[in-house]
């Protein structure tokens, strides 16, 4: 013998899955929120002082990479069911602590006074003469 009735039952759930939509949704807006304020709480500040500019180089492309890599997997998940509540609990740790890296590894790159260094140029195939004509 139940004690409550099927309707109260299904009316319990619905508010229950209310409840949590609600939830997954406020997480979403609030994540995005404090990335900057969490930032510190995530890398060493002291992280890229010992870098020279072609290391920070390397270093900034790796996270640029990272970050949006994470951007991706989190706008997948959020495609799915519950996909919100996923995507913040799976990588919003990872993506906050990635992009304060990038702000912090960008900050020495302009404290450096560092450059980019241009990709290296193919040389063109030269039209030399060829050993069959001697």
């Amino acid at each position: 013998m139940s004690f409550l009735s099927t309707d109260r039952k299904f009316g319990i759930r619905v508010v229950s899955m209310a409840v949590l939509a609600a939830s997954g949704l406020s997480l979403g807006g609030c994540a995005g929120a404090g990335d900057s304020a969490l930032s510190g709480a995530f890398v060493d500040p002291a992280k890229y002082e010992l870098y020279d500019c072609k290391q920070l180089e390397a270093e900034r492309k790796s996270l640029e990479a990272r970050t949006a890599e994470l951007q991706g997997y989190i706008d997948k998940a959020r495609t799915g069911t519950a996909g919100t509540v996923v995507g913040e609990m799976a990588y919003r740790n990872d993506y906050i602590s990635t992009r304060a890296s990038l702000k912090l590894a960008n900050e020495a790159w302009e404290r450096g006074k560092c450059a980019a260094t241009a990709p290296p140029v193919a040389a063109p195939a030269s039209k030399g003469k060829g050993r069959a004509g001697h």
